[in-house]
């Protein structure tokens, strides 16, 4: 489709899939075009080996972005890099072309590649191997290698390509078998290392720390080249990821076509009403599989990113029945592609997008990440993706090779996703966020030490590179429960059983509750312990790679879920009564009646019951439950109300529509606790716009009086033990992130409160009370006052 012009074919993509629609009732809020950029090209450097350049070459690359060429001189002269482009930028090549010259100019060197897929790694591992290059012996490692294939990797292979599980479980816990491979690491390179965030993020920081000393235990020093989608600060968070100063290379010199963006807001339901009787707009995935047929049928190749397996199947099934009534012939142009298909499968679906057989292909974030889709017309993403990062990356597979392209982004029923296409600039304007981790939590430091202590003593003089004082304060706390010993030379493990197996790097450390069908026997998946209760309660509605189960048991003692297939026509919802307290304030700001805290929490959860409703959010019944309750100690922010701002004498503009009453924030008492869950809801909603995280990685907890702090309080706490560092992003982006708040309830239509406001999907107290006018009002109480007050001392 290149030669032709964004305004005549983006323009032409973007009637079609609104054809039919009447002006009035355009669901796109907003249209951006981005122009092209051209390439800025280098030469190559004098230090690559002839024959290198000669096979690079060979593969069709013949001249380098300058980008390029700078990224891979720091990682040739020695200096950790961190390269953060765009999409289709050729970051590949940045370390590529050192590594290939370090294993060619000295043939003992070897190399690590570590990626956070094993898609991405087996398509990296195919890049190289087209390289032909004599004695360079390329080999993947990860949990589908042969284990007859394992010994030989481990005594040949030079430059293995695996991932985080395979390095923690596979590699560091028996280095001593591979001795040969790390005396002679020369680099490690860590693609898509945004995606490592939160508590993944954390354990892997960690693990790239136990990496390097193993390492410096047989005599090597490896360079570490990062490649990262754009991200803010790249350098610091490069740096805390891998406990190595980086040097920063952003320029991106690729080209680019021109795009045209699309924001896209579905249309209200109006024969339908949700919970509490609040409207329900169409759902992201129908519009999705909509604009995706009248795409196909436009001929223009085309992918859809949808937030969830399951969604995607359905959006491509969705779709498939639109082109039937159409054109019979176009129904095989559209599938699916999701994480759990075969390789071969994905390979076969990845070629045939590629030469066109297939047009249109709705995809979870699989497809988000490097594999390399060239070409393409249009993109729609389904909801926003959690981060301007990986909406960018999913973007940016529009018009690769420079080609121009269409852009749409569909809103979910959802607080951020309606304030964004309410909000062009939010998207288009803004920096991407900093990806959030902190190898500090405790819940993430001691499973790890206990791993490194395994592999090698850890010595007073390593404390440093996994914190210093708290570190020290961790292992104290391993040598008390007996899991380490303390000598004079280290601390030492303990076992004969090796920790690597029982540290779920992915998750929070803890035992995982097993999902089985209980029929076949045949394990479905795993479910971290602390959410285990609201999602595989008796009852409940279990999805797994498009197929759906119903939970018959939960044995949480055993570590265990047992499910029978079914396809009901509902789904289910968890309730929960919810508490909080505070553990420990570490910071707090005064503003003259409102207080901002950041600190340690400990959150009791218990689920009572749960909701069946229909597709089309109509309450079926609700079914008590007898479960346990769940403690989780982590990190929140939170702030508090005095009751002289709040207090108010009920007036009689009160009972009819307006919540302010004169002097003070005016609210009616009884008012007091729907506007603070209405409040909180929306702040919870808006979060991930200032930290890299999803709502579900988040929680919160609000209440009129609470016995910790003595006033009308409202917290949003982390969802990990120990916390993953989205309250600490929310406490230094107050303003910012309430202004949002408030402006995402303002904007709404909705008259009392809706999905795209204040109710939220995992609600616990099932969306009740809510009262979002006075959710206004707790907003502008607290903005009023921070923006107004000189802030107080910060208190550590």
């Amino acid at each position: 489709m290149s030669g032709v012009g964004n305004d005549e074919r983006a323009r032409r993509l973007l009637r079609r899939v609104t054809a039919g629609i009447p002006a009035e009732r355009s669901p796109i809020t907003h249209v951006a075009e981005l122009p092209a950029r051209a390439a800025g090209f280098a030469e190559w450097p004098d230090w690559a080996p002839r024959a290198v350049v000669d096979a690079v070459m060979a593969t069709g690359v013949a001249r380098p972005w300058t980008h390029q060429i700078e990224a891979a001189a720091h990682a040739w002269s020695g200096q950790h890099v961190v390269i953060a482009t765009g999409t289709a930028s050729g970051k590949s090549l940045a370390y590529q072309l050192p590594v290939l010259s370090a294993l060619t100019s000295d043939s003992r060197a070897t190399a690590l590649y570590l990626s956070p897929t094993k898609a991405l790694g087996a398509d990296q591992l195919r890049s190289v191997s087209a390289v032909d290059l004599a004695g360079i012996r390329a080999a993947s490692y990860d949990g589908d290698t042969p284990m007859n294939e394992r010994d030989w990797i481990r005594a040949h292979a030079r430059w293995i390509f695996t991932n985080p599980d395979m390095l923690h479980r596979g590699m560091l816990s028996g280095h001593a078998r591979w001795a040969r491979f790390f005396r002679s690491l020369s680099y490690v390179v860590v693609d898509e290392c945004h995606g490592y965030r939160g508590v993944f993020g954390s354990h892997v920081a960690l693990l790239l720390r136990r990496l390097r000393r193993v390492a410096r235990h047989y005599g090597a020093d490896p360079v570490f080249v990062l490649a990262s989608a754009t991200t803010a600060e790249p350098a610091d968070f490069a740096s805390r990821l891998s406990g190595v100063d980086c040097v920063p290379v952003v320029e991106d010199a690729s080209p680019r076509g021109a795009r045209t963006v699309a924001l896209w807001e579905p249309p209200l339901l109006e024969e339908f009403a949700g919970e509490n009787g609040a409207p329900v707009r169409r759902s992201a995935g129908a519009e999705t599989a909509r604009i995706l047929a009248e795409l196909v049928i436009e001929g223009a190749r085309s992918l859809a990113f949808v937030r969830s397996r399951r969604g995607a199947e359905l959006t491509a099934l969705s779709a498939r029945r639109i082109l039937a009534e159409v054109d019979p012939e176009l129904v095989e142009k559209i599938a699916a592609y999701r994480a759990g298909f075969l390789p071969e499968e994905r390979r076969a679906l990845e070629a045939a997008l590629l030469t066109g057989e297939l047009l249109g292909v709705a995809t979870t974030n699989a497809l988000e990440l490097g594999v390399d889709i060239a070409g393409l017309d249009a993109v729609v993403l389904a909801g926003y993706p959690g981060t301007l990062a990986s909406f960018w990356q999913q973007a940016g597979r529009a018009g690769r090779a420079g080609d121009d392209a269409l852009v749409v982004f569909v809103a979910r029923d959802d607080p951020l996703d309606t304030y964004l296409v309410h909000h062009p600039a939010a998207v288009l304007d803004r920096p991407v966020e900093t990806a959030v981790l902190d190898p500090g939590n405790p819940y993430v430091l001691a499973p790890q030490l206990a791993c490194a202590a395994a592999e090698l003593p850890v010595t007073a003089g390593e404390l440093d590179d996994f914190g210093g004082e708290a570190a020290r304060q961790v292992l104290d706390s391993l040598v008390a429960d007996r899991v380490l010993r303390r000598r004079p030379s280290g601390w030492y493990w303990t076992s004969r059983d090796r920790p690597q197996y029982e540290v779920d790097i992915r998750g929070s450390g803890g035992e995982q509750i097993a999902v089985v069908e209980a029929e076949t026997a045949r394990m479905l998946g795993t479910v971290d312990p602390g959410s285990a209760c609201g999602t595989v309660h008796p009852g409940a509605l279990y999805l797994h790679q498009g197929s759906s189960y119903v939970v018959d048991d939960l044995d949480l003692e055993q570590g265990l879920a047992l499910v029978h297939a079914e396809d009901p026509d509902w789904n289910t919802s968890a309730r929960e009564i919810v508490d909080i307290t505070v553990l420990s304030t570490e910071r707090k700001q005064n503003y003259g009646g409102v207080s901002v805290y950041l600190g340690e929490v400990a959150v009791t959860s218990q689920v009572v019951g749960y909701l069946r409703r229909r597709p089309s959010g109509e309450v079926i019944d609700h079914i008590p439950l007898e479960l346990p309750e769940q403690i989780l100690k982590t990190r929140a922010v939170w702030y508090t109300i005095n009751e002289e701002l709040l207090r108010s004498e009920p007036t009689a503009a009160d009972e009819v529509e307006d919540v302010r009453a004169p002097g003070g924030a005016g609210l009616n008492p009884a008012r007091v606790p729907g506007a603070l869950h209405a409040a909180e809801h929306a702040a919870i909603g808006l979060l991930p716009l200032f930290a890299t995280c999803d709502r579900w990685d988040i929680g919160g907890v609000s209440t009129a009086l609470h016995e910790n702090t003595g006033e009308a309080t409202v917290f949003v706490h982390d969802g990990h033990p120990g916390g993953a560092g989205f309250a600490d992003r929310g406490f230094a982006a107050l303003v910012p992130w309430l202004a949002a708040t408030r402006e995402a309830i303002v904007s709404c239509e909705c008259p009392a409160g809706c999905p795209s406001c204040v109710q939220s999907p995992k609600c616990g107290n099932g969306n009740e009370p809510l009262d979002k006018a006075g959710a206004v009002v707790v907003l502008d109480t607290v903005l009023g006052a921070v923006r107004l007050t000189t802030p107080g001392t910060t208190t550590r």
